[in-house]
């Protein structure tokens, strides 16, 4: 099949990519790379607007004139590769605003997509209109918004959340559910709020390639290495203060049996050095599931503090604690876990192998793509 991947969320379409492409598949991947991640992309898009002289210029032109100069530009990107876009057999959108453009320009360039495209499909994998809205409905225990219910921060510092909620937004999102084949999820947080929806097509879970991400033994012969990273920009959405609350506590209590290593804003290469090091991982509070960090670094064999909620466990037949410790947001109960860890170093060595089992399992990047060429098959107008 001819494929169009576009946009890129994490590495999860460069995975996928990877797993079609050893398929047999002929994919194109298109896409600004994740911004700062600069991940691969066959045809590129370049966010012009975003920082600097022109970030400041664009937000005055939208302040004096409402027009978005950074989407305009998108727009003029698009048009010179709209020959490349076209005559696909199934294209697959990252999110509901794949573009990162305003949603009276994202519209524009999805009708051209759905006009020359029998076969497109959505992905929600990152913060769109439904899991917004049931999040903000409260629906989950807690959520990405729990932080911002707690006054943590700011509205504004949660408007590329927050916006979602506006009607500009919901609009487009109720365009691209018109036109789509379907909408495929990629963890529980994203599939609990599409669950009896029409258009829900089910969940696959994110591809991991574990061809290159080695496992590396969780030997302990010394301390054990507890890993905390934190990006300033995110920190109360991820539950850094938590983590370091309960770090805290822990590091005064165990001095002698564990090594803490933080890290705010790190470049990626000291990031990952430091990380492979360590034997558990902290990675973030108010999810139900594991994001791409959290999968990779079980991949690698870290026993990993992050979403693994009881809907996670049901959902693949798990016991707690076996495969993924899960961050609740409570000082007290991510105390209450390392204490277990640091008695019990036995179940470092024991959950490091589940884990890496489990991403072979469940998240092997050819598997993964074979679900999502029968998926995509099943609801086509051709095969």
């Amino acid at each position: 099949m001819k494929i169009l991947l576009i946009g890129e969320y994490s590495r999860l379409h460069n995975s996928l990519k990877e797993g079609l492409v050893q398929l047999g598949h002929d994919v194109t991947l298109v896409g600004d790379g994740d911004g700062f991640k600069n991940f691969p992309v066959d045809i590129r898009f370049v966010h012009t607007h975003r920082s600097g002289f022109k970030g400041f210029l664009k937000k005055v032109w939208y302040r004096l004139f409402k027009i978005d100069l950074n989407s305009l530009s998108i727009q003029r990107q698009f048009n010179a590769q709209k020959h490349n876009l076209a005559g696909y057999d199934v294209v697959q959108l990252i999110n509901e605003i794949t573009f990162g453009t305003v949603p009276k320009v994202e519209q524009v360039l999805m009708e051209y997509l759905f006009r020359l495209n029998n076969n497109v499909f959505l992905l929600s994998s990152g913060t769109d209109v439904p899991s917004v809205d049931f999040a903000y409905q409260k629906k989950f225990k807690y959520s990405i918004l729990t932080p911002f219910n707690e006054q943590k921060v700011s509205k504004k510092s949660y408007q590329p959340i927050l916006k979602y909620l506006e009607n500009a937004y919901v609009d487009l999102h109720h365009y691209i559910y018109d036109h789509i084949k379907g909408v495929i999820s990629t963890d529980i947080d994203y599939h609990l709020p599409l669950v009896g929806h029409s258009k829900y097509l089910g969940m696959i879970p994110n591809p991991i390639n574990t061809d290159r991400i080695s496992y590396i033994e969780n030997k302990i012969k010394g301390k054990i290495i507890i890993f905390h990273g934190i990006n300033r920009v995110n920190y109360f959405k991820k539950g850094n203060d938590l983590f370091e609350a309960a770090l805290k506590v822990i590091a005064s209590k165990f001095p002698d049996k564990v090594e803490i290593i933080t890290t705010a804003d790190c470049p990626y290469d000291q990031y990952i050095n430091l990380y492979n090091q360590a034997h558990i991982l902290m990675d973030q509070v108010y999810a139900y599931d594991q994001g791409y960090n959290a999968l990779e670094a079980m991949a690698k064999g870290k026993v990993v503090f992050t979403g693994a909620e009881q809907e996670w466990l049901d959902y693949y037949h798990l016991e707690k604690d076996t495969v993924a410790i899960n961050a609740e947001p409570d000082i007290q109960a991510i105390i209450e876990k390392l204490e277990w860890l640091i008695s019990n170093p036995d179940r470092i060595i024991e959950i490091s192998k589940n884990a890496r089992a489990f991403i072979e399992k469940e998240h092997h990047y050819l598997k993964i793509a074979n679900r999502y060429l029968n998926t995509w098959k099943t609801n086509s107008l051709c095969e």
